[in-house]
């Protein structure tokens, strides 16, 4: 089994990945995919699953002993695909739920991305800071001053409002798959941003 395949695996078969699902389903059903509560909560419970994984084992000696049975960029890779695949997955799992249980229309693909993306930037965060706390809690920050800045100060730059990824209230290039390809594009350079950060990192040791 590789390094991806064993990263994924401990990211969705945890406590934690459970944990943000049965969070997100709740706040879902109670309050509605409309709601505060709902938007504000998805750049925390992303982060539930697997932003603190790289932490854990480079405090532990594990990182070390991983690089030896492996290449670096396969054992960086696999962290950050795991990391926001388990991000996004947590929530689109629970927007599916809500989605069937409610007869809801869930942008699957959008809350995917945006929670991948808020899962990545935690990841990063991690990284820089040595933090799980600051991972954790850093992008539910970047996430409310966007919304504060937007809000406002750039009303017109309702491409970085994080709520609209989620929403569509404003007119986007080829709609849904506008927002899906800006997302995807942060994600990669957030991908490159960590590749950098641990590569430099490990080699020092």
């Amino acid at each position: 089994m590789n390094s991806f395949e064993t990263d994924l695996r401990r990211a969705v078969l945890s406590v934690r990945f459970l944990a943000a699902v049965v969070l997100q389903l709740g706040i879902l059903l109670y309050e509605g995919e409309a709601s505060q509560l709902y938007k504000i909560s998805v750049p925390l419970a992303c982060t539930l699953p697997y932003a603190g994984g790289w932490l854990d084992e480079y405090k532990s000696g594990y990182a070390r002993l991983a690089l030896v049975r492996g290449s670096m960029r396969g054992y960086i890779l696999g962290k950050f695909l795991a990391c926001t695949i388990a991000g996004g997955g947590a929530e689109a799992l629970a927007a599916w739920a809500y989605g069937a249980l409610r007869a809801a229309d869930m942008p699957y693909a959008r809350t995917f991305l945006t929670a991948a993306l808020w899962a990545a930037a935690a990841a990063v965060l991690a990284a820089l800071s040595d933090s799980k706390y600051i991972a954790y809690g850093g992008a539910f920050v970047i996430c409310y001053f966007l919304v504060i800045a937007c809000e406002r100060y750039w009303p017109w730059l309702y491409c970085l409002h994080p709520h609209e990824w989620l929403e569509l209230s404003h007119a986007w290039p080829f709609e849904g798959a506008g927002v899906q390809a800006l997302l995807s594009g942060l994600i990669l350079d957030l991908g490159l941003l960590y590749y950098i950060i641990l590569k430099g990192r490990l080699e020092r040791g």
